[in-house]
């Protein structure tokens, strides 16, 4: 065995093995395993969390993810058979490699998909890297665990019996894994983004080979290369990390083609708006158009007043989303209205556009309203835990890209609408565009159908995205308004009667209830938005 410090004397015939001291070494290394797991977990949930982002559809993008990566892993561990001979050097080069790639995969990811979407106008390209980097990763994590409980029976002969080495390495290796599934969407996402937090793992996977390259010293071969490779390792990372902020910057603006003026990773999106020269601002939320402020307008007023101004004289209102206030200004042009409940999830979105001057100018700083309550909570969580009663509730939701979103147009969820619907009340539903993706919006109509309420589809054209559906739903009959709020932009009496009415392209068809159970809805919605994008 070679001199390693601190290292014991195997006993003979290495039977009892109670009263040997445990070796500085043998400390290290089950460190290493620890930390070696932590870093395995994170690449894995970056990775799940970054095709989330830029792909949609969390559900699918985690469950491919974690199935590849762990596919990769067993690869990783089969092939670990076949390393026969330098077990530590060779640690230490897969240590090397997994902390470079692993590292920077967050941020090679998010250039790429910039870079891709502008030469090829598809995600085939980066969805072929993204697997082709999770599955190199995962290939290389699979190997370490093995070489690591290799190299504790080698140099440690007589110490370690079979049953107790797998159960010492195992044990590190699931205490890893744990802290880092809590730390990541607590500590880390918040505080260091996923660019930074991928470059810190790296720099801890080249911290383990560093480690070992000082335990083993004495008995590597080409010692001044390995610490020639490590230290090119650790450069690498520390220059990706202090560049990181350019990074994103060059990446995002080469991707929204105008002057960025705020992007932010919060909780639960990427959050970024642009300003263009010609003074148009646009909310992009994980890369996705939210609204232009060429237009907005149309959208927003469409949304709002047909429900409202209906109604007559609404007193309590719900605003389930629309946390940028845009819907929230509409609905404070109606005197009668005393009290609005906000409902928006991501308390970083209700905040940007509360302090930043340039989106209060757009949402005529509707949040200093003291008619205003503001609730960040998911919608289906709040409707569940409380009774209030609103004549008008306002659901501004993203469309149903993935099963988070889907939970939201399903008969689960407009059952708990009703219960918060006055007699007389209205709700009214963004549902996506019924010229693009007519089976999506009929199923959202048929869903409100199946829980009994009465339905009023309707549309209108905002150049930003084209035909856009709504669907009014009550217990009572809609009824033509008499007046609408004075100096609207888009809506008029006159022209309200011609949202009602649906040409051929655009008429209803078939379509089946969206419910919690089956979310038929994300499906339908991905297969004819899909057909767009190809």
């Amino acid at each position: 065995m070679a001199d390693i410090p601190g290292a014991a004397e195997p006993r003979a015939g290495g039977a009892d093995t109670t009263a040997a001291p445990i070796a500085l070494a043998e400390v290290a290394l089950l460190a290493s395993v620890f930390v070696v797991a932590a870093c395995g977990l994170l690449y894995e949930l970056v990775a799940g969390t970054l095709a989330s982002w830029l792909l949609g559809d969390s559900v699918l993008q985690f469950s491919t993810i974690i199935g590849v990566y762990l596919f990769a892993m067993g690869l990783g561990s089969y092939l670990s058979r076949f390393v026969e001979r330098q077990l530590v050097a060779t640690f230490l080069r897969v240590e090397l490699l997994v902390g470079l790639v692993g590292g920077l995969m967050p941020a090679a990811l998010f250039v790429a998909h910039n870079l891709l979407h502008e030469v090829a106008g598809a995600a085939a390209p980066f969805r072929v890297l993204l697997y082709a980097l999770v599955l190199l990763v995962g290939a290389l994590v699979g190997l370490e665990i093995p070489l690591v409980m290799r190299i504790l029976k080698s140099h440690f002969k007589g110490r370690w019996q079979l049953a107790e080495l797998v159960s010492q390495v195992l044990t590190f290796d699931y205490l890893g894994a744990l802290v880092v599934a809590v730390a990541f969407p607590l500590v880390l996402l918040p505080q260091l983004g996923l660019i930074r937090t991928g470059i810190v793992f790296g720099l801890m996977n080249a911290g383990v080979a560093a480690w070992a390259l000082w335990l083993f010293r004495a008995e590597l071969r080409g010692l001044r290369g390995h610490v020639m490779a490590c230290a090119a390792v650790v450069a690498a990372l520390c220059g990706a990390a202090l560049a990181a902020d350019e990074l994103t910057t060059w990446a995002e603006d080469r991707f929204y083609g105008e002057r960025i003026v705020h992007a932010a990773s919060s909780d639960y999106q990427r959050v970024v708006v642009t300003a263009g020269a010609s003074g148009n601002v646009r909310l992009f939320l994980n890369g996705n158009l939210q609204f232009s402020s060429s237009d907005e307008y149309r959208y927003h007023e469409a949304l709002v007043h047909p429900a409202m101004a209906a109604h007559g004289a609404p007193k309590k209102v719900a605003i389930l989303g629309g946390g940028d206030g845009l819907a929230l200004r509409e609905v404070l042009k109606y005197p009668s209205v005393e009290q609005v409940t906000l409902v928006e999830l991501d308390p970083h979105m209700t905040r940007l556009f509360t302090t930043e001057p340039l989106l209060r100018q757009l949402n005529h700083k509707a949040f200093d309203s003291p008619k205003l309550k503001i609730v960040n909570n998911d919608a289906f969580t709040w409707l569940e835990g409380h009774d209030e009663i609103f004549d008008v509730i306002v659901v501004d939701f993203p469309d149903p890209s993935n099963y988070s979103l889907g939970k939201l147009y399903t008969t689960s969820f407009y059952t708990l609408i009703d219960r918060h619907l006055a007699a007389g009340g209205y709700v009214v539903v963004q549902t996506t565009s019924p010229l693009l993706a007519r089976r999506s919006y009929w199923t959202v109509v048929a869903t409100l159908e199946a829980v009994g309420l009465t339905t009023l589809p309707y549309h209108a054209h905002v150049p930003s995205f084209g035909e856009w559906g709504f669907v009014i739903a009550s217990r009572r009959p809609w009824r033509t308004p008499a007046a609408l709020p004075a100096g609207l932009r888009f809506l008029t009496l006159a022209s309200l009667p011609a949202l009602l009415q649906f040409p051929p392209d655009m008429d209803r068809v078939p379509a089946e209830a969206n419910r919690l159970s089956n979310q038929v809805l994300v499906h339908l919605f991905e297969e004819e938005w899909g057909r767009v994008h190809r």
